[in-house]
């Protein structure tokens, strides 16, 4: 196939966006042993957690006790590997600092409806709050990635406009974010609105290398949405190992793109991603068995 790259970035979010929408509360050891058995497959980049308040997230009210037990992020096992970690508001950023935490990740809605279900802000307050944190994020000498929810469809407000989309890019590309995350929060993208909405990025001055894709199943179109992505330029790309995640703000949210998904794709198309396919199959049917469930992943299904 043409067009496609010869590399892409697979940026892990099972630790951190997987396992928030889970009810039961998930040990941090096996939270620890699941970082480090993603790092171990060749995975890149894998997000850690969230220093969000444990009122919101209960899932992930132990953050600081997983980065204890990860060791330091420059030095330690995880060193040389993206560990972000995502942080909502000023003092997320001072949690997240005091850990020496290296690169950080924040978020904003494209919708106003979303904005307040999520932050219970308006999407300019919102965008207000995440400037703030980027920018003593950078003053620490920190990177930080941005993540755009609901770009595509909205529970509450339907189709996106692709304009409100590339108003939010824009701001936090302004605001200093390194790389912004386009998500497809409930999973109703297909591949023409995709195109449709980088070539709007395009034409407003974002490069494709800024970008990376953010794609839910709910209408199994991850992986179409994914290929169209790649031919347009893309080349990092967001998932979940196993298939795990929603969102706990929007409930018509079902799982991320499986990570073996993808890479058994990116493999199949020739696209290199350094990730050991096999070893990652085995960390989500490790990862199965420990929630008592089976993997939602078809290439789980298949190769584990």
């Amino acid at each position: 196939m043409s067009g496609l790259p010869d590399r892409v970035t697979v940026y892990e979010v099972g630790a951190r966006d997987g396992l928030q929408n889970e009810a039961a509360v998930v040990p941090v050891e096996v939270k620890a042993e699941l970082v480090r058995r993603l790092v171990a497959t060749g995975l890149s980049a894998v997000e850690l957690t969230s220093f969000v308040h444990p009122k919101w997230v209960p899932q992930l009210a132990d953050a600081e006790q997983l980065l204890d037990l990860l060791g330091p992020l420059s030095t330690g096992p995880l060193a040389g590997v993206r560990a972000p970690v995502l942080v909502p508001n000023q003092r997320g950023l001072e949690r997240a600092l005091a850990r020496d935490v290296p690169e950080l990740a924040v978020f904003v809605s494209a919708t106003e409806s979303f904005a307040r279900k999520n932050l219970n802000a308006s999407r300019d307050e919102a965008l207000a709050m995440s400037a703030d944190v980027v920018s003593g994020a950078l003053a620490a000498g920190r990177s930080v990635r941005g993540y755009v929810s609901m770009c595509f469809g909205d529970p509450w407000e339907g189709d996106v406009d692709p304009a409100a989309v590339v108003d939010v890019v824009v701001a936090l590309r302004e605001q200093g974010c390194h790389e912004i995350s386009l998500g497809d929060t409930i999973g109703v993208a297909t591949p023409g609105q995709v195109v449709r909405l980088l070539d709007a990025l395009a034409d407003a001055g974002v490069p494709r290398a800024q970008l990376a894709v953010h794609f839910h199943d709910t209408y199994g179109q991850a992986l179409s949405n994914t290929l169209v992505s790649l031919q347009q330029g893309i080349t990092t790309v967001d998932a979940s190992a196993g298939g795990l995640g929603g969102c706990p703000f929007a409930q018509s949210a079902t799982g991320n793109l499986a990570t073996e998904d993808l890479v058994w794709q990116l493999h199949g198309l020739g696209i290199q991603t350094g990730v050991d396919l096999e070893a990652l199959v085995a960390t989500s049917v490790w990862l199965a068995g420990v929630m008592g469930r089976p993997s939602p992943s078809n290439a789980v299904r298949a190769l584990g």
